[in-house]
């Protein structure tokens, strides 16, 4: 059986973002087209109807409302997905005009991804939905006519009360049948319908897990191309690779055309000379504890609350895949042999002891506090933790660990493992008052944006040999860079905002996958544990003051 391959129509002004996104789109498996303007977008959804409208243009602007008002006056069954840098007001402003999502902008790769398969998920259930209306007004159609042919029998055999009686209870039986088959099936349609519904709402956080060859190499080279992506001591090694390039080109031209080369060389000079000040006295803590520092790789399987049963594909193809239904979406059972559906979740941990190792609550347990996965669970599908290991770097192999204590009063959390082969130093933790002073200078150790960030610093060619060795799956892509030696943390520097009884404010830059990870000071004491990032507010983060750790590490 063939299935569809969903088409996306991106409507933006050609540049470099737009072009981001189709190649991110395009990556995905999309079908894409493009278009520059509202009035090209028209013409190409006349000839071939989109199954969702991507605008790239403001919401609220001329151009953006333009382009929703004409796609739902002549295509209502697309989508329409707008993306919006505007304020709070232009994004209810495209809804209220017919949009069906707006994502802000900058936008996240897995965020509108996420939001795109929604968008098809809801189109498919409308277009059942459909289907099943059609079938039912045909049953009732069939019902209707020998109803009808009834009617025509009854003045027909007027005369023959006996013959008319039993032809009357005859037709009737059938129009009952006939019924009954029709509730039946819709009954039927309707939990099955539900079920599968129960079951996408959760595959959707999971889709991002398994990813293929050219995604991963996009994801790499994306990062690797980001400068906020290195940490101190990469930073400087690149800032000292840009020096002596634009002096060599200052040295080969002459005097006229030279100023913006200038301005270039004066401003790595002094971001450089920023770096070294601060890298010289947090090196050697970097180099002392960095290898104390984790990733934690946490696989989430799923059990249905009734039966017990997990959750599985309903079969694999030929090339691994998983079978897919008339739809292209994964066919799911709670029955048979097939592989479990797990999501992959990454963190960052810490030795704070023997076997001991302090990370948040929510990377042991990712859906304590998640309204998509609490959502999930309210529909019948019950989290479990199916593995949960432990990376170290220059280790080449992973360590299972286990949860062995919870906080209650912080997002905390404490996991045990066999560390003994390890060697490493146990992290310090200052919990005095001295520690924590606002304006002091602070390290962050972590694992910003998990397996991407670390394929980021590996090259291209490793990169294929890695995802080729491991079909992309998280679990043996780990594997093979622990084999490699190449999984390590990434290191920032930045400065305390503030000290509160329940958090500490901090500028050092981190991400998903950082969570977990310990906050440094200048004499290489943890006094606290990152949890939160706030995007959008000057880069600031929150951390876990130290002193909730106590507990759990003194128990």
């Amino acid at each position: 059986m063939t299935t569809k391959t969903p088409s996306l129509l991106l409507v933006g002004r050609p540049d470099p973002s737009r072009d981001a996104l189709g190649q991110l789109v395009a990556d995905a498996g999309y079908a894409l087209t493009t278009a520059d303007s509202s009035e090209d977008a028209f013409h190409k959804m006349q000839s071939a109807p989109p199954d969702i409208l991507l605008l790239a243009a403001a919401a609220g602007s001329g151009s953006c409302n333009e382009a929703i008002a004409v796609a739902r006056s002549h295509n209502p069954d697309t989508r329409i997905v707008v993306l919006s840098p505007g304020s709070a007001a232009d994004r209810a402003r495209a809804l209220d005009l017919g949009a069906d999502d707006v994502v802000a902008v900058p936008w996240t790769e897995g965020e509108l991804l996420a939001r795109v398969r929604g968008q098809l998920r809801q189109k498919s259930a409308v277009e059942k939905l459909e289907e099943k209306s059609r079938i039912a007004e045909e049953s009732f159609g069939v019902a209707q006519t020998a109803f009808q042919a009834l009617a025509v029998t009854e003045k027909m055999t007027r005369d023959a009360f006996s013959l008319e009686r039993i032809l009357k209870i005859g037709v009737v039986s059938l129009f009952g049948l006939a019924l009954i088959i029709s509730g039946v099936f819709f009954l039927y349609s309707r939990r099955a319908d539900k079920e599968t519904k129960r079951a996408y709402s959760e595959i959707a956080q999971l889709e991002h897990s398994v990813q293929t060859e050219q995604q991963l190499l996009a994801s790499a080279r994306r990062l690797r191309d980001d400068p906020s992506n290195s940490d101190m001591l990469q930073q400087k090694e690149q800032l000292q690779k840009q020096s002596e390039e634009l002096k060599k080109k200052l040295a080969a031209q002459n005097d006229g055309g030279s100023s913006e080369l200038r301005r270039q060389l004066d401003e790595t000079t002094s971001r450089l000379a920023k770096i070294e000040g601060q890298s010289q006295a947090a090196e050697s803590i970097i180099r002392a504890y960095a290898p104390s520092v984790g990733l934690l790789h946490v696989s989430v399987a799923f059990n249905d609350k009734t039966s017990g049963r997990r959750l599985r594909y309903g079969g694999m193809d030929s090339d691994g895949s998983p079978l897919k239904d008339s739809d292209g979406n994964p066919v799911y059972t709670t029955e048979g042999r097939g592989p479990e559906v797990r999501g992959d979740f990454f963190g960052t941990g810490f030795i704070v002891g023997d076997g001991k190792i302090l990370t948040n609550h929510h990377v042991v347990q990712p859906w304590w506090e998640n309204e998509e996965l609490s959502g999930a669970m309210k529909q019948g599908l019950e989290p479990v933790i199916a593995e949960m290991t432990a990376y170290f770097p220059g280790e080449t192999n992973g360590i299972p660990v286990n949860i062995s204590q919870i906080s209650k009063e912080a997002d905390l959390a404490l996991v045990h493992g066999d560390l003994s082969e390890l060697r490493r130093p146990i992290l310090k933790l200052d919990a005095s008052k001295e520690a924590a002073v606002s304006g002091e200078e602070l390290i962050s150790v972590g694992y910003a944006t998990g397996l991407d960030a670390i394929l980021a610093r590996a090259g291209d060619e490793t990169v294929q040999q890695i995802v080729k060795a491991s079909a992309g799956d998280p679990k043996l892509v780990l594997v093979e860079l622990a084999k490699r030696k190449l999984i390590r943390p990434l290191v920032t520097q930045g400065h305390v905002g503030d000290v509160l009884p329940d958090k500490i404010v901090y500028d050092a830059q981190t991400t998903s996958g950082g969570s977990g990870g310990p906050l440094l000071n200048r004499q290489g004491g943890v006094i606290g544990v990152t949890f939160a990032i706030v995007k959008g507010f000057g880069g600031s983060n929150f951390g876990v003051p130290i002193r909730y750790a106590l507990p759990l590490v003194k128990h």
